[in-house]
């Protein structure tokens, strides 16, 4: 399998690092790097020679090269830009799942998707359980769905506080509005149940926390649920779960695989 990446920041360079240095995915590379930005230029020639890839700094070059998987590891402003055009020629692997809360534009991916024969795939990024909440809302008898992040309190935000702050409280759509870095969680688990404005939402900055801690809670026909996950932060993002990262290998994994679970 051969990769493209949009973006390269901490998610993306630990994406070189266990593809293309490390080889923990049999046969799988990542051959190219998309970055428009004239500032990303230094880096990129300094990371295209250590990992060995090309670079591009136009979409249309980019979606020339023979990449089977283009992975968004860059922000929502790029989802938002180039996921409809990548879908036309390319399947697509979104980790700024955020952008989703958009019904417009996830509706029109469906479109495109259907048309051009490509696939749009979202990681269970830093959470587990969305199985669980998908088979639930299969028949439509889900009920309720809400998410608690708590997380430490500069992986939110720039201030100080010396006892837990509740920085949010309400409707998905609104939390990913409002925290665009550290809401996708909660886009993940509405995409997979009951939809961005009937799942709560509810984000605490806590001093007393290392982890990012998600606590998820659903109730329906099926009976209820109660799931918490404790992830360790990126080492070089402490906005992002290292858990997320990881996510993503096991995806790209299971692209690959005659058994699939889950």
């Amino acid at each position: 399998m051969k990769i493209g990446l949009i973006g390269c920041g901490s998610i993306g360079q630990f994406l070189l690092q266990k593809i293309n240095e490390d080889q923990v995915l049999p046969n799988t590379e990542i051959i190219a790097v998309f970055d428009e930005r004239e500032k990303s230029i230094e880096k990129l020639q300094k990371l295209s020679s250590q990992f060995s890839f090309e670079y591009h700094q136009t979409l249309s070059t980019f979606l020339q090269t023979p990449a089977d998987l283009i992975i968004e590891c860059a922000n929502i402003e790029s989802v938002n830009a180039y996921a409809l055009d990548i879908v036309e020629k390319k399947n697509l692997l979104i980790i700024s799942i955020g952008a989703l809360a958009d019904a417009t534009l996830y509706e029109q991916l469906q479109e495109k998707t259907k048309l051009h024969s490509t696939k749009v795939y979202l990681p269970t990024g830093a959470v587990g359980g969305l199985d669980v909440i998908k088979a639930a809302h299969s028949m439509g008898g889900l009920d309720t769905v809400s998410l608690i992040s708590r997380k430490p309190i500069d992986a939110l935000v720039d201030k100080k506080f010396t006892t837990e702050t509740t920085l949010f409280k309400g409707t998905a759509k609104d939390a990913i509005a409002k925290f665009p870095k550290n809401a996708n969680v909660a886009i993940a688990i509405s995409l997979a149940g009951i939809g961005v404005e009937k799942t709560t939402v509810q984000i605490i900055a806590d001093p007393d926390v290392t982890r990012n801690v998600h606590t998820i809670q659903l109730q329906g026909d099926f009976g209820k649920a109660d799931m918490t996950i404790e992830n360790n932060p990126s080492p070089s993002n402490p906005k992002t779960s290292y858990l997320t990262s990881l996510s993503i290998l096991a995806k790209i994994q299971s692209l690959d695989e005659q058994i699939v679970i889950g």
